[in-house]
């Protein structure tokens, strides 16, 4: 009986952010504490070990190859997740970037640098998550400050994009908001977007600017690593029809892992009906697999048709937890033995519950920062992740 092909040993449980990676700068240290980020029923994971070879290392340490200078480069957050960019900031040895971010009485967003940033590479940190149009308007503000403040490019860091589900008319007289709010980016003046697991590769084509997909499940397939399921008894599951191509890419990494298909029909926004399962899990482990996870419906009502199915156990893993109610209810109802995430969108203290799991893609989010500071890629397998080109 052979185990996932590759591990990344043991992880524990500690409410601290400790990096996987090297950090940039040796004389900042990543173990440390962030209020909020480690919270009451969440795992945030920590590791002392060296790398998986299935995680992306920083490129400073395989190439000497002349840099440019640090001090050109800017890092800011808005205040969607705050802790997030603290966390980059400290995987690249950064200070985050001074700002003043405020609300007049009529709920209008202010945005003043309270720093140079003429002449710099300006990264701006900021989820379009719920509140999203408050998040998004932010977003665009803050590009338009920097802009106008003679930043040299200016770069959306956006680890969770919004309307991103409104990618194609499904029916007559809908708009397409993905386009829009993507147009909205490239007028405000952004030079280039940093996205992560977008909901489908095609609204990439939206943006008239350079966008890099930045792929999340890295971090979620190394813990799972961990996790040490037998390979015999792994079965990845779409949780519909439309996001299979994403389960085959997860499976392949895990050691070719068979794949099983979950058939629902939507009768309304929001809505899902579970319809019958492609595949078999009867006596597995059953890994669920979304790029996202909103009220649940899908997924729950997927898990009970896989325990009816006869599968042993049922974890859901996605990068966005977005979690709208009745989420939380339907995820904590005992279905799943774990739920795994990240952390590109903050997740509230009652929402929190004994079977979550919060992982960090600030590592990942830090390394593309550098390499699109320094104009580098990385061609080979190790880098294909970062979707730097």
């Amino acid at each position: 009986m052979a185990s996932i092909a590759f591990s990344s040993g043991h992880l524990s449980t500690a409410n601290k952010f400790r990096s996987v990676f090297r950090t940039r700068n040796a004389s900042i240290s990543c173990k440390v504490n962030y209020e909020g980020n480690g919270k009451p029923g969440v795992q945030t994971i920590t590791s002392n070990q060296e790398l998986s070879p299935n995680l992306v290392i920083p490129y400073a340490l395989e190439r000497d190859l002349t840099t440019k200078d640090k001090s050109k480069l800017r890092v800011l957050s808005g205040t969607a997740n705050p802790t997030l960019s603290q966390e980059i900031a400290c995987y690249m040895g950064l200070e985050l970037g001074d700002l003043k971010i405020k609300r007049f009485a009529d709920g209008e967003i202010y945005v003043q640098l309270c720093e140079s940033v003429r002449g710099c590479d300006v990264f701006i940190v900021q989820p379009t998550c719920p509140p999203a149009n408050e998040n998004l308007m932010e977003l665009l503000v803050m590009i338009d400050a920097c802009r106008r403040a003679s930043a040299k490019t200016v770069t959306a860091v956006i680890p969770y994009f919004g309307y991103a589900r409104a990618d194609r008319k499904t029916q007559g007289r809908e708009s397409i908001a993905a386009k829009l709010v993507a147009n909205l980016i490239t007028e405000a003046g952004a030079d280039r977007v940093l996205a992560c697991d977008l909901h489908s590769g095609q609204s990439i084509g939206y943006f008239d600017i350079p966008v890099n997909h930045i792929h999340g499940q890295t971090v979620i397939l190394d813990y799972l690593a961990s996790k040490r399921i037998c390979a015999e008894d792994l079965v990845v599951v779409s949780p519909d029809v439309g996001g299979v191509a994403r389960a085959r890419a997860f499976a392949k990494k895990l050691s070719d892992a068979p794949l099983a298909i979950v058939d629902k029909r939507r009768h309304g926004h929001n809505v899902a009906e579970v319809m019958n399962l492609i595949g078999d899990v009867k006596g597995k482990v059953a890994v669920m697999v979304d790029d996202m996870i909103d009220t649940a419906g899908t997924i729950s009502k997927g898990a009970a048709l896989l325990h009816q199915e006869g599968a042993r156990e049922v974890y859901a893993c996605c990068t966005h937890g977005v979690f709208s109610p009745p989420a939380i209810e339907r995820l904590s109802s005992g279905i799943f033995q774990e739920v795994i995430i990240t952390n590109t969108i903050p997740v509230s203290e009652q929402n929190c519950f004994s079977q979550l799991t919060i992982l960090s893609v600030a590592n990942l989010l830090g390394e593309a920062i550098w390499r699109v500071h320094d104009d580098y890629s990385g061609a080979s397998g190790l880098f294909s992740d970062l979707g730097i080109d």
